[in-house]
This record gives C-alpha cells, sequence and structure tokens, in this order.
C-alpha cells in the first residue's frame, strides 16, 4: 500500500489517499474515481511529500557514554604513546622549547594556576587535558524522618 497527500485542484482541500501501487492512483485519477471529501470534485493531484523510508535495524541512537568513553580512551592511548610527560617540569619545559632552548616535541604534565597563567601570558601554547573521568562515588541516602 502507498499513502499519498493529495489535494483537490478545485478548493485547495488536502486529504490522503491509499493505493495498492503508483499506478492504482493514476488509473483512478484518470478515471475520475478519487473524489474530493470536501467538495466532491474529481481535479486531484498529489501533494509534494517527504519519503516513508523505514529505519534499518541497526538504527537507533548510539550510547552517548559509551562514544564519549571510546574517544576518550582513544586520546588517552594517543597522549600515552606520542608525548613525554614531563610531571611538574611541564611549566619549564613548555617555555623552554617556546623560546628555542630545546627541542620541540610533544609533552604533557602538570602547572600550577600560577604557572598556566604565566604560560598564557607569555604567549607559550598550552592548554589543559581535560581530567580523567570517573563515576561518582555512590553515597547513602540519608533519611530526613
Amino acid at each position: 500500500m502507498i499513502r499519498y497527500a493529495l489535494e483537490c485542484r478545485d478548493c485547495e482541500t488536502g486529504f490522503d489517499g491509499w493505493f495498492a501501487s503508483s499506478e492504482g492512483f493514476d488509473t483512478q485519477s484518470e478515471k475520475g474515481l478519487i473524489d474530493c471529501p470536501n467538495c466532491g470534485g474529481h481535479d486531484i493531484r498529489k501533494q509534494v511529500m517527504a519519503p516513508s523510508v523505514r529505519p534499518s535495524e541497526k538504527s537507533g541512537a548510539s550510547d552517548p557514554e559509551k562514544v564519549f568513553g571510546k574517544l576518550a580512551a582513544h586520546a588517552r592511548q594517543h597522549i600515552s604513546e606520542n608525548y613525554d610527560y614531563v610531571g611538574d617540569g611541564f611549566a619549564e619545559e613548555a617555555r623552554s622549547m617556546y623560546y628555542g632552548e630545546r627541542e620541540h616535541k610533544p609533552i604533557w604534565g602538570e602547572t600550577t594556576a600560577e604557572e598556566r597563567e604565566s604560560l598564557k601570558e607569555e604567549g607559550v601554547p598550552a592548554a589543559p587535558l581535560p581530567p580523567a573521568f570517573v563515576p561518582p562515588k555512590k553515597t547513602e541516602k540519608t533519611k530526613l524522618n
């Protein structure tokens, strides 16, 4: 069965019609067998409509937590394989590379808030990594009564 959005050309009333096939509509329309429910007119045309598409069995929204977890794991793996960990010496290392005192290489480490602000003021390119996401710890709920 095919459902078409139809319109009467006489009174411009829109309505739906169900047909066995697209040829079924054409045949019935040519013979004047389709009546407008509003005015009874027979000058009926198909309206433009979006196709009705069935979703595949595999379609379905991905679980955002799983997607984000995979992205975060990929980022952590990339950093651990391609960056040198410099610990608390991050600000000093980044500054040395910026001023040409050391060879440039990808690094990661820790800084204090003051060191981060100082690097920013000097124009040293550095960005914080987001903290690792850990599920919240379950706590017992306290009864109020």
